[in-house]
């Protein structure tokens, strides 16, 4: 089942899909298959991918522990950055 495959597994058989409608050798029901089966892989990569960046994204907080928002009033985040290549940037604001 394509939901059951890894992300890695999901996004090689979104590859090899694209070779074969590219190929210009895949009938038409077949074509409206692998299109099928491309969008489910597509809407379980795109949701994996969002969840993973909910899980590595950082609140910025203020010194008071608060959100700071943006121009929007939605929290500002600022990317996952591994201890191991730089240092975390908490963004403390004025102290």
């Amino acid at each position: 089942m394509t939901t059951d495959l890894s992300f890695e597994a999901a996004y090689a058989r979104l590859e090899e899909i694209l070779e074969k409608m590219n190929s210009g050798k895949v009938s038409l029901e077949d074509s409206l298959k692998l299109y099928e089966e491309a969008d489910r892989l597509i809407t379980s990569c795109s949701k994996r991918l969002t969840e993973a960046e909910k899980k590595i994204e950082i609140l910025v907080k203020t010194k008071d522990a608060e959100l700071q928002l943006d121009e929007q009033g939605r929290p500002q985040t600022q990317p996952f950055v591994a201890a191991a290549t730089a240092p975390l940037n908490r963004n403390m604001g004025a102290l």
